[in-house]
């Protein structure tokens, strides 16, 4: 999400030379990114984002300065299922195929424009990557729903031999994809992922700038004004001034919403515990030892609010990873770690213990 989120602002101020972009559409096997991992190359050298772990990203520069003077997309295949591989290739060495589209984007693509307004709007948006059709002009990156607006024809009618424009790019005239020799990635990309911290003291600095290195949409509460401050925690998407009895209707509400409350304060922690226990919220931490949540559940009980199984298997107190965390900034990688291990249904045990495979 992070690579994504800095290939969108880079391309909001590309150069008029225009950019190039690398997609990671197919897999066979090993690979250190998946499909949908993207690389932008600038007109002026600059570049945004990857498709490896930086063991293809220079040889992709390469095809791209061709699609820039050409203005042709092009497929690139790299094989690293044989050990020639680490004599004539790029020595990935991960035993596997990997498909990547290169192509030269159109000034302001319409795809752009949706995926930023989306994540503003925090509406997912669905993508599709043509990567290999019988009509060199058609490959590319566009809206999903461009396809279902395309009109009806059999399969090649509508070919047409390309031109170029004026800016190098090939014309791609208004005609249906033929659903014959073509592949396609479709991806739908959600919004950033939303956490909100209860909690604004010192030690949530550190897992404010921690989320927002992987992408997520980061909000801070806080009832102390002198805390919840903006200048505070620059790298925030919003501070917000609230006290736990009122959390506010729009915070800390959806599904896929990650929470953790770190106020160290009891009589803030219960109040909240209270308000979001019952919420359907994809993670719910708790900072402070064991104890000292099972006091909060119990005087919620004495108080008539007890709380379901489903609640209390919900609820991660104390919250994190056993990662033997001594200070914030290493809390703050526990607690980070075991909601990603959250997010992605797994457990947070060491890959080596792993029998499945690692990627779906």
């Amino acid at each position: 999400m992070k690579d994504l989120q800095q290939i969108l602002n880079a391309l909001q101020s590309a150069p008029a030379g225009g950019a190039v972009l690398a997609t990671l559409v197919q897999v066979e096997g090993s690979s250190y990114r998946r499909p949908g991992a993207r690389l932008l190359v600038i007109a002026d050298g600059r570049r945004f984002g990857s498709i490896s772990g930086g063991c293809l990203e220079d040889d992709v520069v390469q095809h791209a300065q061709e699609v820039f003077e050409t203005g042709w997309a092009k497929m690139i295949t790299y094989d690293t299922t044989t050990e020639n591989d680490l004599v004539w290739g790029v020595g990935l060495g991960c035993n596997g195929v990997v498909h990547v589209l290169v192509e030269k984007l159109p000034p302001q693509p319409v795809w752009v424009a949706a995926l930023v307004d989306n994540f503003r709007q925090r509406k997912p948006t669905e993508l599709a990557v043509l990567w290999q059709s019988p009509d060199p002009t058609q490959l590319g990156t566009r809206l999903a729903a461009e396809l279902a607006a395309a009109p009806k024809f059999p399969d090649g009618a509508g070919f047409q031999p390309a031109a170029l424009t004026q800016a190098g790019m090939p014309a791609r005239y208004p005609k249906p994809l033929s659903a014959q020799n073509t592949e396609m990635f479709r991806q739908v990309i959600p919004p950033p992922v939303p956490l909100v911290i209860f909690g604004a003291g010192d030690d949530a600095r550190p897992l404010v700038r921690m989320a927002k290195e992987l992408g997520w949409h980061v909000t801070v509460v806080d009832p102390r004004p002198a805390f919840a401050k903006p200048e505070r925690f620059p790298e925030a998407d919003a501070v917000l001034v609230a006290h736990p009895e009122e959390v506010p209707a729009g915070v800390a509400h959806g599904a896929d919403t990650l929470v953790v409350i770190m106020t160290h304060h009891y009589r803030h922690d219960l109040p909240l515990l209270r308000a979001l226990l019952p919420r359907p919220l994809a993670y719910l931490g708790l900072l402070g030892p064991r104890k000292r949540a099972e006091k909060i559940l119990a005087d919620l009980a004495a108080q008539g609010f007890a709380a379901t199984p489903e609640m209390r298997l919900r609820l991660h107190a104390p919250v994190g990873l056993d990662l033997g965390a001594d200070n914030p900034e290493e809390v703050a990688l526990a607690i980070l770690a075991e909601m990603k291990a959250s997010l992605a249904g797994r457990d947070g045990r060491p890959l080596r213990e792993r029998v499945s495979p690692i990627h779906s």
